[in-house]
């Protein structure tokens, strides 16, 4: 299985800066997806989830030909980063 981790985040966001390095030194790769540049993608998250707030997780888990998304969002599904990364973690064991 391979599980693709996209972090939503946005320029000039200390929290987003702090989740990035969190990842880089629990070595989780990840798509940086800013959501000015991607901002039609960030929309669509934005219904689903019904929240705006960043940094936010898009997980992919890839699987011969199925495959599984699943989104979260800040004060929805997690109030630090720790556990940010903790719900991460769990995708990628």
């Amino acid at each position: 299985m391979e599980t693709h981790v996209i972090v939503f985040t946005m320029k000039g966001c200390p929290h987003c800066d702090d989740f990035k390095e969190m990842l880089k030194k629990e070595g989780v790769e990840f798509i940086d997806r800013d959501i000015e540049i991607h901002k039609e993608e960030y929309d669509v998250f934005v219904e689903v989830t019904e929240n705006d707030y960043v940094p936010a997780l898009l997980i992919i888990e890839e699987e011969a030909e199925n495959h599984k998304s699943f989104l979260y969002a800040p004060d929805r599904d997690y109030n630090e980063l720790t556990e940010a990364v903790d719900i991460i973690k769990k995708h990628i064991k």
